[in-house]
């Protein structure tokens, strides 16, 4: 096994978000294109506000209109995806850092990794 030199970190955190923002751009498109071929040729009515439906308002039920593929599904799993992408640049950073023995790192890490954790767990009001 390699060893996990600061270059070869360096280079899976860039290829880990070069691909996730990728994935993400390919699914929002995918789900834009969509919505435009079955909706694309409506007049919306802007006199009345229509926020999301409770289904997309979780992530549970965003994956499961984006499996049923759903246009408002894939879009707004793309743009989970996106979300997601500098959390798993984290979560990698801390196992990189453990597996090169950098404690003050590894733990810096952990600290930023559960207040991103905390941030996107927590319910607004």
């Amino acid at each position: 096994m390699r060893a996990w030199t600061d270059d070869l970190v360096e280079r899976v955190i860039g290829t880990l978000l070069r691909w996730g923002v990728i994935l993400a751009a390919s699914v929002v498109l995918a789900g834009g294109a969509a919505y435009l071929v079955l909706y694309g040729s409506s007049i919306p009515d802007y006199r009345i506000f229509r926020g999301q439906p409770p289904d997309l308002r979780m992530a549970a039920g965003i994956a499961k209109e984006a499996l049923s593929l759903h246009p408002t599904g894939l879009i707004q799993f793309g743009l989970l995806m996106l979300i997601a992408t500098p959390v798993a640049r984290v979560a990698f950073s801390v196992v990189a850092f453990a597996l090169q023995r950098d404690r003050t790192y590894t733990v810096v890490t952990l600290i930023v990794f559960a207040v991103l954790m905390y941030s996107l767990g927590r319910v607004a009001p």
